[in-house]
């Protein structure tokens, strides 16, 4: 049974790793969640497929039954469950504010975007400095006002 899982997870891992490595920050996130939920499962095998008996101690006993559940790896599967998604939240935290500052999410047009002092937004044209006492903006392409 442990066989056709760590296939699995080494599959679902690469998957993971190849978004990683991708030039898009959005790819990225996609690649955290594989990579996150390999890892749970990873945790998972690692604390037995076979069914025992539950971790529960007997009145009068010291230690859990032979043959027990060890309840450690569901543990670190819960934490782990927590810790990946925050990171996966603050990920696409970090996403979302790129792409308003920038309006990419390519890593190669962000670093010829950060060149630029003042990024226009999306769907905003620049506003030239007025003058006290004057009213004329600037109109976008299509010559409309913003």
């Amino acid at each position: 049974m442990e066989v056709p899982v760590a296939i699995t997870v080494g599959v679902v891992f690469g998957s993971g790793l190849y978004l990683v490595m991708q030039r898009n920050l959005l790819r990225f996130v996609f690649g955290l969640i594989l990579l996150s939920g390999a890892v749970n499962v990873t945790l998972f095998v690692a604390g037995r497929l076979t069914r025992g008996v539950s971790p529960l101690i007997r009145e009068g006993a010291t230690v859990p039954p032979e043959g027990a559940a060890n309840a450690l790896p569901q543990a670190l599967i819960l934490t782990a469950i927590v810790i990946g998604f925050g990171l996966i939240v603050f990920a696409l935290v970090l996403l979302l504010r790129t792409y308003e500052r920038l309006g990419t999410v390519k890593t190669d047009e962000t670093i010829a975007r950060l060149e630029d002092p003042r990024p226009v937004p999306i769907g905003a044209a620049r506003r030239a400095p007025r003058a006290r006492g004057t009213t004329h903006e600037v109109h976008d392409e299509n010559g409309a006002a913003p």
